[in-house]
């Protein structure tokens, strides 16, 4: 299984958690046990970390999507974004266009016809600000 595989798993994780509120252990299990080995740390890390940090990225991905709250964004391009934000702002092995493009492309074929606009305009601004952001976490803690 390639990153762009695994990151389409990830995503789909990731939208299960949007929609029920919480990770669900059996699924993640079974995608787990389809993934190659090279691949597991990245699926774990991105997995848990979004969910340890879902809502300062939700924050930021709200406070760059210019006049949509994240409960106004569908939930397939939130899980979208929260996956490439994650990436961005924490994942220093993987180029920020990289995750963007991924995204994009996520977006194409999970999503609206305007969707992969819209994600690439909030990660491009998560990206440009990537350093201010984390420093207000590091404020923060």
């Amino acid at each position: 299984m390639s990153r762009s595989e695994t990151r389409e798993n990830l995503f789909k994780l990731i939208y299960e958690r949007c929609m029920n509120g919480e990770k669900n252990a059996l699924t993640y299990s079974m995608i787990e046990n389809a993934t190659e080995d090279e691949q597991l740390g990245y699926l774990s890390d991105v997995y848990n970390g979004v969910d340890e940090k879902v809502d300062v990225l939700t924050d930021y991905i709200a406070r760059f999507a210019n006049d949509f709250s994240a409960e106004r964004i569908y939930k397939v391009d939130l899980s979208i974004l929260l996956l490439a934000c994650y990436e961005i702002l924490y994942m220093d092995d993987i180029p920020d266009a990289a995750s963007i493009n991924e995204a994009v492309e996520l977006s194409k074929k999970y999503s609206t016809e305007k969707s992969s606009a819209f994600i690439n305009g909030i990660l491009a601004g998560i990206k440009k600000n990537k350093e201010e952001l984390l420093n207000e976490q590091r404020e923060d803690n």
